[in-house]
């Protein structure tokens, strides 16, 4: 098993900048995918962003491109997301999720593990 917790969110205003943590706890996770989904207030949760378990491979939805960073230290089992140039419309919870599966997956059932989540909130 493995557990995640997220840390790092909060409120911020637009234009500002965020930084999410997602520690990994129960196993090592540097054979898996890591990676971000979100969930808007009334919305379904999306994929933000995912890393390779070597990290030679990052995917990003088109709404965070060139505005969100995602890295990993596995020595420290923790993966992280850097927000720059946050808009109002970014406000959500965000979920750190873990996947034995190769690549960088998008699709929610490709997750096996999923932290509780983390609000951001981003006022105009």
């Amino acid at each position: 098993q493995v557990q995640l917790v997220e840390s790092g969110g909060g409120l911020v205003q637009a234009g500002g900048s965020l930084r999410l943590a997602c520690a990994a706890s129960g196993r090592t996770v540097s054979n898996y995918a890591m990676g971000w989904f979100r969930q808007p207030p009334g919305q379904e949760r999306e994929f933000v962003t995912a890393i390779s378990w070597i990290a030679e491979n990052t995917n990003y939805a088109d709404s965070v491109k060139g505005r969100f960073t995602i890295s990993r230290d596995n020595a420290k089992n923790t993966v992280y997301l850097q927000m720059n140039s946050l808009k109002p419309e970014d406000t959500a919870v965000y979920y750190c999720v873990a996947s034995p599966r190769s690549g960088v997956p998008t699709r929610v059932y490709d997750y096996d593990y999923w932290g509780q989540g983390t609000q951001v909130s981003v006022s105009s």
